[in-house]
């Protein structure tokens, strides 16, 4: 075991290889005898024994600190057969255990094992705390340096090393030593964003990045977010799913130039043309070796996508590294007049896709025919019938009656009901468009045959309350230096005077074709972890629009849409106030409004947005589809 610094590597050498490859020497295990997560589990215990520590952390991560990762790096679903897109596992010698908020609590006992693994809500139950209880006086703990950040180590570390608990990184993931069958990074070549849609160059972004090198006494930049490098570059990729961006790194320069480190067979001869000669294109597997170029040098790490592998390779090679935000973070929030009219036009053609398969649903699914696997794939359909579109900008969330209560559920053949008539039905979608990424939710009530069936008054009551709550977001005015953890409660408000509430952020950042998640704004309950609520809102930025409510075993609501955040003039104002541009227009299902509650101005809002539905999308209708919006964006 090879001490450096404060940490200890663990691995002998046939455990390393290069970073962004897959390992090649593993233990011989025969696939068909790791179909079970039990087998799965004996064996990276066997591994770890192997490697001579005492336990194991796996996170839903990969070496960019993506929210959504490739195939390659599913690593806490192989093992546990969890399929959320946030949590973690911990596994010792004699205990497992998977930790998970609290979207997570009925879909992680649906899909891991009680036997194998005791479940953890966080933030209630800390990973520190369960090691301290599990682990013997000078235990090792490994977690693997590419999948964790500096500071989530430091944080873990300040918990348990009082506890006799060491972390130890690994030469290399135990777990890729025993998935025989485990999927390489996608091949998929990068492609050039045209400037026609981005509304600048990669050149005037590379400047804007280095003014701030120059203006923060930095010289280099290293960025491993996989969004950020493709808004700097102008270039996407298929890498990961609904995500359309490219497995690379790069390192910005202050004089403007940048390495970009991928995969040779990524690279075209466009590509090439495209980034020109102050874009060094390197092999990615070069990437942590390079960063011993840097030596001596002053070099930036975002706390937040910097993992512990890459300022370790920046120590051992003489940098001077210091942790600053990503430069490109809040100048990719910020979206230009390009990429704003691409969001509009991606919105509307996406509209129309919706409203098409609404209708569809209105007429099927009272039938009793319609499951939630169908209904998705048909929303798919009507999208695709779009020549635009790139990819779904997610898995759609089609939730029929109980299924609707689980914010982020995520239907399967194992989960999937018939859409029940007499019901409520929530489905959360979007696509990915060269100009821009929808989300959006609606929520809708499924008809009987005989046409009888009615809300209850239950569900209208508290979609009335959703609704109310999303006009005080759309129509909120602010000074400039507001931030989104100052608004959620415009959007609560209405719930909390009927005594209930959603667990759920309001809203989130969008990405122009990038990220369905984009940070660093948020609206949501400030305070308690919640990362983004403190970062002022800027004309520019696009945000989601989305209370809720959800009624366990029952039923669930919520009402989305995108907003872009603009600037507004109010005579005699003093200083400078913003306001929201709505980007969505879908109808609202008007049978789930009870429009006693709603004042006179929530009314005249509900039939302003509807006609401006009618405007946008029945120029694309015809037929049916026609008579059908027109029917639903009619006056109240």
């Amino acid at each position: 075991m090879e001490k450096r610094g404060r940490w200890a590597y663990v691995g002998g050498s046939n455990d390393t290889f290069p970073r962004g490859k897959s390992p090649r020497l593993r233990l011989r295990i025969d696939p068909m005898l790791m179909q079970t997560h039990e087998a799965r589990l004996a064996a990276l215990r066997e591994e770890l024994k192997r490697r001579g520590v005492d336990g194991f952390i796996i996170p839903i991560s990969d070496e960019h600190m993506s929210e959504y990762v490739g195939d390659y790096a599913q690593r806490l679903g192989w093992l546990t057969g969890f399929g959320g897109s946030a949590g973690f596992a911990a596994v010792t010698l004699d205990h497992a255990a998977i930790f998970v908020d609290g979207r997570y609590t009925v879909q992680v006992r649906d899909q891991v094992d009680e036997k194998l693994f005791d479940y953890k809500s966080v933030p209630a139950e800390s990973l520190g705390g369960w090691l301290a209880e599990v682990c013997a006086d000078g235990a090792q703990i490994a977690y693997d340096p590419w999948l964790h950040t500096w500071k989530w180590v430091e944080a873990l570390e300040h918990e348990v090393n009082p506890r006799g608990i060491t972390l130890v990184p690994a030469a290399s993931n135990p777990i890729d030593a025993v998935w025989a069958d485990r999927p390489e990074p996608s091949p998929a070549v990068a492609i050039v964003h045209d400037d026609a849609l981005a509304g600048q160059s990669s050149a005037e972004k590379r400047a804007v990045v280095a003014d701030w090198l120059t203006r923060e006494g930095q010289d280099a930049v290293v960025i491993p977010a996989l969004d950020s490098i493709a808004w700097l570059l102008n270039i996407r990729g298929a890498d990961v799913s609904h995500t359309p961006v490219a497995l690379s790194y790069v390192i910005a320069h202050r004089d403007g130039s940048a390495d970009l480190f991928i995969a040779p067979e990524k690279v075209t001869p466009e590509l090439t043309r495209h980034l020109g000669n102050a874009v060094t294109i390197r092999d990615r597997a070069a990437f942590e070796g390079a960063l011993s170029e840097l030596s001596g040098k002053a070099v930036s790490l975002d706390p937040d996508f910097a993992v512990v592998g890459i300022a370790q390779a920046l120590r051992a090679g003489g940098a001077k590294f210091s942790f600053k935000q990503d430069p490109t973070i809040l100048a990719k929030a910020v979206k230009n007049p390009v990429e704003q009219q691409g969001h509009r036009d991606a919105q509307a053609r996406d509209g129309a896709a919706v409203s098409k398969f609404l209708r569809w649903l209105e007429v099927e699914a009272p039938k009793g025919g319609v499951d939630e696997l169908t209904a998705a794939a048909r929303l798919a359909a009507f999208r695709a019938e779009d020549a635009g579109l790139r990819d779904l900008s997610f898995d759609t969330i089609s939730a029929a009656a109980g299924h609707a209560a689980l914010p982020h559920y995520k239907v399967d053949e194992d989960s999937n009901i018939l859409i029940p008539p007499g019901s409520i039905y929530l489905v959360d979608s979007g696509g990915q468009y060269p100009g821009g990424t929808t989300d959006i939710t609606r929520t809708v009530w499924i008809g009987t045959p005989d046409g009888l069936g009615e809300p209850t008054q239950e569900m209208r009551d508290r979609n009335t309350r959703v609704l109310k709550g999303h006009i005080q977001i759309d129509r909120a005015v602010f000074p400039q230096g507001t931030c989104g953890g100052q608004l959620d409660v415009l959007a609560r408000q209405y719930l909390w005077e009927a005594g209930v509430d959603y667990a759920h952020g309001t809203g989130h950042g969008v990405g122009s074709f990038l990220g369905v998640h984009e940070g660093p704004q948020r609206i949501a309950k400030p305070g308690g972890g919640q990362a983004g609520t403190a970062q002022e809102l800027f004309a520019g930025m696009i945000l989601s629009n989305e209370p809720g409510y959800y009624k366990p075993n029952a039923f669930g609501i919520r009402i989305e849409n995108l907003v872009l955040t603009e600037e507004r003039a109010i005579a005699g104002m003093e200083g400078r106030y913003l306001g929201f541009e709505t980007l969505t227009y879908v109808p609202l299902d008007r049978k789930l409004i009870d429009k006693s509650l709603l004042t006179a101005d929530e009314i005249a809002w509900v039939d302003t947005y509807h006609a401006t539905v009618r405007a946008l999308i029945a120029p694309q209708l015809a037929g049916d589809d026609l008579a059908w919006l027109e029917r639903e964006t009619a006056a109240l």
